[in-house]
């Protein structure tokens, strides 16, 4: 389905996606305030092995319809414009977080900190720090076999990657979904119509999936195969369970991707689902503004104690950290003020935008 400009079912997996990486953060990242899990930790804990994934694969998709365009204009859609993204945030992120960094360390420690998220991503904006990578990395290797690329790709997934550079660590681990995505678009589309001409056949595979992902995410990997762990165990939502060893991971990423796909597609079509389509046509708008919201929800609900359940506490805030970025836009929208926001100016472009044809445009959003 598709309104001549977008693919709807690709925005409500974008849709989806969003909320749960927004989910992973609020739950958290509460929970370790307040120093007690809740039942939101094992919605986290569930969709941990396809929440990344898909996200990047989904990403992947549309870039084999742009990417032999001219360097300039790829960089300036696929680098720079992250790039703008990147910097404007972190900013507006130091300002509020600043002035206490400083109160603990000095004025020193955030501006080292600042420096440093140059070239070491900062919290949530990791993605967006990563993704122009993926693009420029992609562009350089597509004239390979995708053979090749996506086996390299999977070793490098497979392996227990932990240098401490979040750069390396995530491209490790993250792009063989995103190539996936991009060299074998054709089969994730065919996939998606499949599942809306049969829905019954992936109704009765989502009931397998489920309770297979659950069991090999909660079930605990031997103590013998833990140093092959995936996953760092700390606040990371992470349980050392099955799910997290090598080969399983990458499996599991695979299978979960193609879940949302197909849950996607059979809810893009439905007239109750149109927010959940806008909101994943927007989800950059959430992605880089969810912190605040979460951050405020989070400190009233523990400072007046309204909600004692953890995991109710948690829903409401992943609630709010979705919803608080979409009120922002719709006044941005509204007043017509702060549109830089969101909106790359024409000052932060290398090439001037021109006609684009209306697939190419479907990519570049």
């Amino acid at each position: 389905m598709s309104d001549g400009t977008r693919v709807a079912w690709v925005d409500t997996a974008k849709g989806l996606c969003i909320i749960m990486v927004v989910m992973v953060h609020s739950v958290l990242g509460l929970e370790l305030a307040a120093g007690q899990q809740g039942w939101m930790h094992h919605v986290v804990s569930f969709a941990r092995p396809f929440r990344m994934p898909d996200f990047f694969l989904i990403s992947g998709l549309f870039l084999g319809l742009v990417i032999d365009r001219p360097w300039r204009r790829y960089i300036d859609r696929k680098v720079v414009h992250f790039a703008y993204f990147y910097v404007l945030w972190l900013t507006i992120q130091f300002a509020f977080k600043a002035p206490g960094m400083a109160m603990e360390g000095g004025w020193r420690a955030p501006l080292e900190a600042y420096a440093l998220a140059f070239v070491q991503p900062f919290g949530t904006l990791w993605f967006i720090y990563i993704l122009p990578l993926f693009f420029l990395f992609t562009r350089l290797v597509r004239t390979l076999p995708a053979w090749l690329v996506f086996v390299w790709a999977a070793v490098m997934e497979i392996l227990p990657v932990h240098t401490g550079s979040v750069i390396f660590d995530e491209f490790a681990s993250r792009y063989v979904y995103f190539f996936v995505g991009y060299a074998f678009a054709a089969h994730v589309f065919s996939f998606a119509e499949r599942v809306r001409a049969r829905p019954g056949l992936f109704l009765a595979g989502l009931a397998v999936w489920a309770p297979l992902n659950a069991a090999l995410v909660f079930t605990p990997a031997p103590d013998a195969l833990v140093p092959w762990l995936q996953a760092d165990l700390g606040n990371s939502g992470a349980t050392g369970g099955l799910s997290e060893l090598p080969v399983v991971s990458l499996g599991l990423g695979l299978a979960g991707s193609l879940v949302v796909v197909g849950v996607a597609a059979l809810l893009s079509g439905r007239a109750a689902m149109r927010w959940l389509v806008w909101l994943g046509a927007h989800s950059i708008v959430v992605y880089l503004a969810f912190f605040l919201p979460m951050a405020v929800t989070r400190v009233v609900l523990l400072k007046t104690g309204l909600i004692p359940d953890i995991g109710l506490a948690s829903a409401v805030v992943t609630a709010a950290a979705v919803a608080g970025p979409v009120v922002l836009y719709g006044l941005v929208r509204w007043t017509g003020r702060g549109r830089f926001l969101f909106e790359r100016p024409g000052w932060a472009r290398i090439e001037r935008p021109g006609p684009v044809p209306d697939r190419a445009r479907v990519a570049a959003s």
